[in-house]
This record gives C-alpha cells, sequence and structure tokens, in this order.
C-alpha cells in the first residue's frame, strides 16, 4: 500500500509537471482553454488515483447542477476534490488564499484562469473584494467554487463553517450548489498513504437565492453535513471500520 502510495504521488506530480508545461501557450489565449486543459488534468488525476491506488470515484446527483452561473459550496477533507470537481463544471473559477497565486508558473495558471484570491488577514476589506471578484465571474456565466471551511477538515471533525459564502450568496442573488463527500477517509490529510475504495462525491439539492444569511448558513451547513456524514459512514463500513450504525 505504501509502495503505491509512493507511486502515485511520483505520477501525481509528473503528470501535473507534463500538464503545466503544455498550457504555457494558453497563457497568451482566452481564460477558457486553460480551463479545459486543467479538467483534463483533473480527469487523468482521477484516473491515475483509481488504477494506481484503488480509489474510485462515485458522483451522484450531477443532473442537479445547472446551466450557467453558480456558487458551489463544497465539504473540504482532501486534495481530491480540489482536482476531481474541475471536470463537472463548465468554466469553474476557484476561491483560493492569495498566497497560492505567488507560486511562480502555479500562480501565472492561477491568475490566468480567474481564480478568486483571498487576502484572510485582511478581514471586511477581503471579503469586499472577494465578492467584487464574485460578482464579475457570475456575470460572465462561471462557477464559483468554494470550501466553505477554508480548509481542509478530516472526517468526523467539528465543522468550522466561514461567513464569507454567505455574504456572496446574499450580495450576489445567485443560486448555491452544496457538495457533500466522504474523500478524507481514503485521501488523508497530510498523510502519503492513499487507502483504496470508493470516494463518493454528492451534489444535494439546490439552494435558491432569497433567503436572509443566517437562514442560508442553516440550511447549507445542516444539508452538507448531514449527507457527509451518511458518505463517511457508508465509506468506512467499506473500509471495515465503522464509527455509525446505519
Amino acid at each position: 500500500m505504501i509502495a503505491r502510495s509512493a507511486l502515485f504521488h511520483v505520477l501525481f506530480y509528473l503528470n501535473l509537471l507534463a500538464y503545466m508545461l503544455v498550457a504555457l501557450p494558453t497563457l497568451l489565449l482566452p481564460h477558457r482553454f486553460l480551463i479545459e486543459l486543467a479538467k483534463s488534468w483533473g480527469r487523468t488525476s482521477v484516473w491515475l488515483s483509481r488504477v494506481v491506488c484503488g480509489i474510485r470515484a462515485e458522483f451522484t446527483g450531477l443532473d442537479k447542477i445547472p446551466r450557467g452561473a453558480c456558487i458551489v459550496a463544497a465539504k473540504h477533507q482532501s486534495t481530491f476534490e480540489t482536482f476531481a470537481l474541475l471536470p463537472l463544471f463548465a468554466d469553474p473559477t476557484f476561491i483560493l488564499k492569495r498566497e497560492l497565486m505567488w507560486i511562480p508558473v502555479f500562480g501565472w495558471y492561477t491568475w490566468k484562469g480567474g481564480m478568486i484570491p483571498v487576502d484572510r488577514k485582511a478581514q471586511a476589506r477581503a471579503l469586499s473584494a472577494m465578492t467584487a471578484h464574485a460578482r464579475r465571474a457570475l456575470a460572465q456565466g462561471r462557477q464559483i467554487v468554494i470550501f466553505p471551511e477554508g480548509t481542509r477538515r478530516p472526517p468526523g471533525a467539528e465543522p468550522q463553517y466561514k461567513f464569507g459564502v454567505a455574504h456572496i450568496y446574499a450580495e450576489t442573488d445567485a443560486v448555491c450548489i452544496p457538495i457533500a463527500l466522504n474523500s478524507g477517509l481514503f485521501w488523508p490529510r497530510r498523510r502519503m498513504r492513499k487507502l483504496p475504495g470508493t470516494i463518493r462525491i454528492e451534489i444535494l439539492d439546490p439552494i435558491q437565492p432569497g433567503l436572509d444569511k443566517d437562514a442560508f448558513m442553516a440550511r447549507l451547513q445542516g444539508a452538507i453535513e448531514q449527507a457527509t456524514a451518511r458518505l463517511v459512514a457508508e465509506g468506512e463500513r467499506d473500509l471495515g471500520n465503522p464509527r455509525h450504525e446505519p
């Protein structure tokens, strides 16, 4: 298992490097060329996970994804969803910490792809800037992918949702698509070892615009956490290590 995980990491980063080299000409083209290449990278990374590590990906609720602009609020347990979600959307843009955009070459692609930076130290000013970026992206018909907790949280950890997603929802009048998953069981954060099994990613019922911020946050967190707990329980039974009763 450790050898397969090590092999995967080597192939994963070689694949990433190859895509970054191939993508260099897209810096001179409209951003959609880069986005399509990124989606291809996401698909090949999912394929590598399955072939090398025995990690399958199961997506449900894809029919709930609307055409055009929306907010996508996803549970965040591992690196897996950062690339596995890419191919699901027509023109996705991720909200990410500003420091990632300073990384040489990689940062160039985040700027070109129109990713939305967040300066976590700026607080209210950062919220205003993030919302302005989000309005422009939605006006272009893009899908804004945000991880409401701001960082990876292991399965079963107490949820720590930030208010940024509610602010964007209230200020942009956009529909929000919640996503639950159990990736952290098979792709543990800060660990090289990957466990074979099925990562389940479930698109939940859309939350239509019009709720106040508190009501929206309550519905979003309730929907994601309830579905995530179910998916984690299913995954743990697959691993033979159930913590939850069915």
